[in-house]
């Protein structure tokens, strides 16, 4: 488990409008998640699921604190959407996550049988929705997920940068 402390984080949590619940407003709060994994020293991802106009988990990186290498946000999520449905089938629900998913999260993604992924940044390494492959759409799968990116982009892409330079540069 890392001891050192994190950054000092420069950003304010986003505060959107309750009457206007689309894919901005999920994604606002993501980013709030993200802004507590920051403020935890974990890589700033956060993710929340919406099942039928309401979020249902939330949830941030917490693979340093939890000396978990599955303890990524999107993952957390699903664990609690499915504890809150009662049942592992996420039929209906959309995940919203600051960063697009990794192989595991991607995959879990399908396994739960999400409705829709959204994310704000594209991960052109390890992005399993469509930047480094798009695992979601391999033909053989039974199920099919609804993959949109773009809400939030700047602000999100904006949080993982500086994280990561003011990271670097404490070294």
């Amino acid at each position: 488990m890392k001891t050192d402390a994190p950054p000092p984080c420069p950003f304010a949590p986003l505060r959107p409008s309750e009457l206007n619940r689309d894919a901005v407003y999920y994604m606002a709060q993501a980013y709030n998640e993200a802004l507590k994994a920051w403020r935890a020293n974990e890589v700033p991802v956060g993710a929340v699921i919406e099942f039928e106009g309401a979020v249902i988990a939330r949830a941030h990186n917490r693979v340093e604190s939890l000396n978990d290498p599955t303890a990524h946000a999107e993952i957390l999520a699903i664990t609690q959407a499915a504890g809150h449905v009662g049942d592992w089938r996420l039929n209906g629900a959309t995940l919203y996550v600051t960063k697009e998913p990794c192989p595991m999260c991607s995959g879990a993604s399908v396994m739960a049988r999400m409705s829709a992924v959204h994310y704000a940044v594209a991960d052109p390494k390890m992005g399993c929705m469509g930047g480094a492959t798009a695992l979601h759409e391999l033909p053989r799968l039974n199920h099919r997920v609804t993959v949109r990116a773009g809400a939030l982009e700047p602000e999100c892409r904006e949080l993982l940068q500086a994280y990561f330079q003011l990271k670097r540069g404490a070294i």
